[in-house]
């Protein structure tokens, strides 16, 4: 999963606006949460905190006000993800039996 993620060199698409970039990754994130999640879900979770990690990089490149600022990307994408909780596949929180 990694290694087909650091193909797609998401940080380097600054063409595309977020939207578009969720568009673009949603659908294979979204198989791979549904399987991952019941037989793998350690594998999943590292896989897809290196996404974040790279939507992060794409914005610094994106936006000048993030670049060479790492502590304010993250903290942007935490906003986002506050803002937009299912902007993602990995995002939704899942519901947890028992």
């Amino acid at each position: 999963m990694r290694q087909h993620m650091r193909g797609w060199r998401v940080q380097r698409r600054t063409d595309l606006s977020l939207d578009e970039l969720v568009q673009w990754v949603r659908p294979v994130v979204r198989g791979w949460v549904q399987y991952y999640a019941k037989f793998y879900p350690s594998a999943l979770r590292c896989a897809l905190r290196t996404l974040d990690y790279s939507v992060v990089r794409w914005a610094r490149r994106k936006y000048k006000r993030l670049r060479g600022h790492i502590k304010q990307s993250w903290g942007w994408l935490k906003s986002i993800r506050a803002r937009q909780p299912n902007l993602f596949p990995h995002w939704v929180p899942v519901a947890t039996v028992g």
